[in-house]
């Protein structure tokens, strides 16, 4: 399957159950959560590759892994973890208005309520993979935009603002604050967004300290050319 298709109900359910299971770590993420720190990865001020941030999906401290049952299973759920990641991102690219965080639903008193709390952590947890270069938005004249990110997913608030999230009622507004908000924090950082260390690729082979100097000098690298670029 490409990676850019997107995940089937069927195949969302397969993971969502796997996240779930006994053979992932206790501390795995749920796929709201999950959904959350993808978003955050994916429109944050920094690429960030998989190889980093993959392992803290089955826990915080990305120690742990999950129990597959042979290499042909990792893969397929790895798959399904990065075709979740590149819908994020091919969301954001072509129609960043229509993006729809995965937020759970509950019932309270008859209402149907949405609770963004796990989806937040998420989000929250991706932030921390590179804290620093988040500040721009907070110290910036959008930083309001973050305040329901903040209230509902850092790990710490002010007790005067716990009503804001105990409430299920002022918490559902909070998520539906945040989603309104998520269009602009990525419109934030796509001028600010640093692109990938590019990797220097050689036209011709490394010459050795030992090489002859292919200057034709007939001297060892070292003794010639060599010590010209301070090569040690």
């Amino acid at each position: 399957m490409q990676l850019d298709q997107p995940l089937s109900e069927k195949e969302f359910d397969e993971l969502d159950n796997f996240l779930l299971s006994d053979r992932s770590p206790e501390d795995s993420m749920t796929m709201d959560h999950l959904h959350g720190y993808l978003t955050a990865i994916a429109i944050g001020p920094e690429p960030i590759m998989p190889n980093e941030w993959l392992s803290r999906v089955w826990g915080p401290d990305g120690k742990d892994a999950p129990k597959f049952k042979n290499a042909k299973e990792e893969e397929r759920i790895v798959n399904l973890i990065m075709r979740f990641m590149n819908e994020v991102l091919v969301t954001f690219e072509v129609a960043p208005k229509e993006f729809e965080p995965l937020f759970v639903e509950h019932e309270v008193e008859g209402q149907t309520l949405i609770d963004a709390e796990a989806w937040c952590w998420g989000f929250w947890e991706g932030m921390e993979l590179r804290p620093g270069s988040w500040d721009a938005i907070w110290d910036s004249e959008v930083g309001d935009l973050m305040r329901p990110i903040y209230l509902l997913g850092a790990d710490e608030i002010e007790e005067d603002e716990l009503p804001l999230v105990e409430d299920p009622v002022k918490a559902h507004k909070l998520g539906q604050e945040l989603e309104a908000n998520l269009p602009a924090i990525h419109k934030f950082w796509v001028p600010r967004r640093k692109a990938p260390v590019a990797t220097l690729v050689r036209d011709e082979p490394k010459v050795g300290r030992n090489d002859d100097c292919p200057c034709g000098s007939g001297k060892k690298y070292k003794k010639c050319h060599g010590a010209e670029n301070g090569a040690e």
